[in-house]
């Protein structure tokens, strides 16, 4: 089952359980992923043109940075209620993004990567991030890989 698919399974469950809150961040889910596919099709892409499986993964991902960001703002405003309403949409979002990859698997899907493209060099580190976003897109931060593939091309 793909994740279109979760999103609207879960977006009937929501509505059948009456969970306003989830159902909230559901719809937010389905609303950005919707205005993906209308740009799409606005470029001259083919009709009926639809995002992919990775494209809705990283718009989750931005969405859960979105939120986390929002959740630090909130709470240094000392505004918790809305920092808590942040960090519980953050947990419905994470249930349709792919398991986070731990610090040691990233290092070696970083490692593997460099090998597969044969980058020797800091001018190469384009080609290594490409790999890995279509890999990994979704499982890892790549605000934070872009400095661990820097140091070992560096």
């Amino acid at each position: 089952m793909d994740v279109r698919q979760r999103l609207s399974a879960a977006l009937k469950d929501a509505m059948k359980a009456r969970e306003a809150d989830r159902l909230s961040t559901l719809r937010l889910i389905n609303a950005a992923i919707k205005d993906r596919d209308i740009a799409l099709r606005g470029t001259g892409a083919e009709d009926g043109a639809v995002v992919d499986s990775a494209e809705v993964l990283s718009i989750l991902g931005r969405m859960v940075k979105q939120r986390q960001e929002s959740a630090r703002a909130y709470e240094e405003g000392g505004r918790l209620e809305l920092a808590e309403k942040e960090l519980s949409e953050i947990k419905v979002v994470e249930e349709f993004l792919p398991r986070q990859l731990d610090a040691d698997e990233t290092a070696a899907a970083v490692d593997a990567a460099i090998a597969e493209t044969g980058a020797d060099s800091i001018r190469d580190m384009g080609r290594v991030m490409a790999v890995l976003k279509d890999k990994y897109t979704g499982q890892m931060d790549f605000g934070r890989v872009g400095p661990m593939v820097k140091d070992r091309l560096g």
